[in-house]
């Protein structure tokens, strides 16, 4: 299978090699109760493979995104999937709170939805993209001489992309992290 080609997906396949070579044929089968688990039992060291596989999907996909503007390509860098935690993470970090009084306890007021999405950004760079570019500070020194305040990497996202750039860019992140944005593909999954 070719890396490059392999787009992520949820799916189900029948047990029967012959079932499994039919593209997008599955077969529902009932089994008795000593039937299934000498099934897990053929299957178990393939699951726990497949399982250990599945989880190095945050350092082992990435994709390329490339800033360009009339025909130019001003910069690019590499972005890797997030996993729910770190989306939530996110969101948490530029979300305001308030304490209810009356049902005790603090519930959200506002997100700041320009950080949060910078944040997306910032967290999904590969690291060593992350400190050439968000995190360099002769980067923070030229934008800071020209009189924009930069405080961190987050400040470097938003001065340097466009608000449609970054739509695209949180597009290829979402996509990367296991999101359709297309229904009728998740439909057919």
């Amino acid at each position: 299978m070719n890396d490059k080609n392999f787009k992520p997906s949820v799916g189900v396949v029948g047990s029967n090699v012959d079932e499994v070579q039919q593209e997008g044929y599955t077969e529902d089968r009932e089994f008795s109760a000593e039937e299934t688990k000498n099934q897990m039992r053929m299957n178990e060291e393939d699951f726990i493979q497949g399982l250990i596989n599945a989880t190095g999907y945050s350092t082992d996909e990435c994709q390329t995104i490339e800033i360009a503007r009339e025909g130019r390509v001003f910069f690019c860098f590499r972005i890797r999937p997030l996993s729910e935690d770190e989306y939530n993470r996110c969101k948490e970090k530029h979300t305001k709170y308030v304490r209810n009084k009356q049902m005790g306890m603090k519930m959200p007021e506002k997100t700041n939805a320009v950080k949060y999405r910078s944040e997306l950004i910032y967290q999904a760079t590969v690291e060593e993209d992350r400190k050439k570019l968000w995190d360099n500070k002769r980067v923070w020194e030229a934008l800071r001489d020209k009189d924009l305040q930069i405080m961190n990497g987050l400040d470097v996202i938003e001065y340097s992309l466009k608000a449609g750039e970054k739509d695209r860019v949180l597009e290829a992140i979402d996509q990367l992290s296991g999101y359709e944005s297309n229904l009728e593909e998740v439909a057919k999954n």
